[in-house]
């Protein structure tokens, strides 16, 4: 198969968002292209497009309209053909794409463990009652309510750095971070602790790097299949059913992992209340092939057992 590649005077642009997380996935995105292709950096261009979640770090997500703020402007600079492909962390994306669009490339998943950080403690259980923990995410927030009631959680907006700096001015004692954006930084001087899954379930699609693209673009999926990795995708088919049927969002409490076992599939779900009062969980084995149909029946489960007053606050 013939591919018309990029080069220097007409490459590949590459859409992105500007925090240095994200130009670091988008760097790892262009290495390995080059490399699958023995093409030079300048065959690519990465290009920064700023979005609504990057500019309103005032508000919690779910007052600003959820997951799709960190998208939507990647996504009409893709549509409208001034990049080719755009980089995204996984656990931020919402589970449709525009039409036009398709998310089919994922590169090799990073530690999908949440992080507890703080100068002064290794875990929750050395925080004394009172103390001010920072986080913005909803589910983080819920499962830390649901183990420690007694802390107060205070809103913690922001990329990684600028949640790390607002630790080192005393906004907080503690927060939770991801330990893949903190691999992918090499930030080993950090203090974490990472928390294990049997604790504190992760995102769902935490830890994974999505490539999208337009898809009538024939060119870049032939590029990207070279990149993508399998067993990735199969974990992420069955999370992000699993996230799909229960209509998830940043408004939404929910934790998904789906993890490989030879050839079967073992996947875990959780729901929670915001406040942290309750919690419904499942887990459940299938067949590989079979990934996306138990995330839709999981969540399923969770949603009849769960019933309609569990969700009144949405």
């Amino acid at each position: 198969m013939s591919i018309d590649l990029p080069t220097p005077l007409a490459p590949l642009n590459i859409g992105t968002r500007g925090s240095p997380l994200a130009l670091a996935q988008a760097h790892e995105t262009r290495e390995r292209l080059a490399k699958a292709f023995n093409l030079p950096f300048e065959a690519f261009t990465i290009v920064v497009i700023k979005t609504t979640g990057d500019k309103v770090l005032d508000r919690p997500l779910k007052e600003i309209g959820g997951k799709g703020l960190f998208t939507r402007e990647i996504e009409e600079d893709l549509t409208a053909g001034r990049i080719d492909i755009a980089v995204h962390s996984m656990k931020d994306m919402p589970t449709l794409q525009p039409e036009g669009l398709i998310l089919d490339t994922y590169l090799p998943r990073e530690d999908v463990r949440d992080a507890f950080v703080s100068p002064r403690a290794n875990g929750l259980e050395d925080l004394a009652a009172g103390t001010v923990v920072g986080t913005s995410s909803l589910r983080r927030k819920a499962q830390l309510k649901l183990r420690r009631p007694d802390l107060e959680v205070v809103e913690f907006r922001g990329n990684l750095q600028t949640r790390l700096q607002k630790l080192d001015n005393g906004v907080a004692e503690a927060t939770f971070l991801a330990m893949a954006g903190l691999n992918r930084l090499s930030l080993d001087e950090v203090p974490k602790t990472p928390i294990e899954t049997g604790v504190m379930l992760p995102a769902v699609a935490q830890g994974a790097i999505g490539i999208e693209r337009r898809m009538d673009d024939r060119r870049t999926a032939d590029m990207l299949a070279a990149i993508h990795d399998g067993p990735t995708g199969q974990r992420l088919a069955a999370e992000r059913a699993f996230l799909a049927t229960l209509d998830g969002s940043c408004e939404t409490p929910i934790a998904g992992l789906a993890e490989l076992e030879g050839e079967t599939i073992y996947l875990r779900g959780e729901v929670l209340r915001p406040d942290g009062s309750e919690a419904i969980d499942d887990q459940m084995r299938c067949a590989v092939e079979d990934g996306a149909e138990a995330g839709q029946e999981m969540a399923t489960k969770l949603l009849a057992q769960a019933g309609p007053a569990f969700f009144d606050w949405r």
